[in-house]
């Protein structure tokens, strides 16, 4: 479910572009991709819990994680709810699911987006939480 008015129609196809190549980045394992999503002040706590404070931080951290993870197979990210909680920012859950035969796995991303002077939507404050079957 999206929460959206008609002027809001082209944010949220924005954002969900923005999630899209999220999608791209982890499936090609493409660090730069990734990084350039990010607002320079941004921070991302990893599915782990590791707290990453700023661009620089999260570069480093994926360019050594992202080219070297050790799964193959589909990954997907699918956008469940978009919140604006104003016009330039926006609150959004996103569906993550790593499939690969014989093993899935599944995330529960909350992505905190922000709409820039120049009209991109970039990742500010993330966490990539896990989804831990019952």
């Amino acid at each position: 479910m999206t929460t959206e008015t008609p002027p809001r129609a082209a944010d949220v196809e924005a954002i969900r572009r923005l999630v899209a190549t999220v999608e791209h980045s982890q499936r090609n394992k493409d660090p730069e991709e990734f990084l350039g999503l990010f607002h320079p002040d941004a921070l991302w706590t990893t599915a782990h819990g590791k707290v990453l404070l700023g661009l620089d931080a999260i570069a480093e951290f994926t360019r050594e994680v992202l080219p070297a993870a050790d799964w193959d197979g589909e990954v997907t990210y699918e956008v469940v709810h978009t919140l604006f909680v104003r016009p330039d920012v926006a609150a959004v859950k996103v569906r993550q699911r790593y499939l690969a035969p014989g093993r899935e796995s599944e995330g529960a991303p909350l992505y905190v987006v922000a709409k820039q002077g120049d009209g991109r939507w970039l990742l500010t404050a993330c966490q990539n939480t896990a989804v831990v079957a019952p």
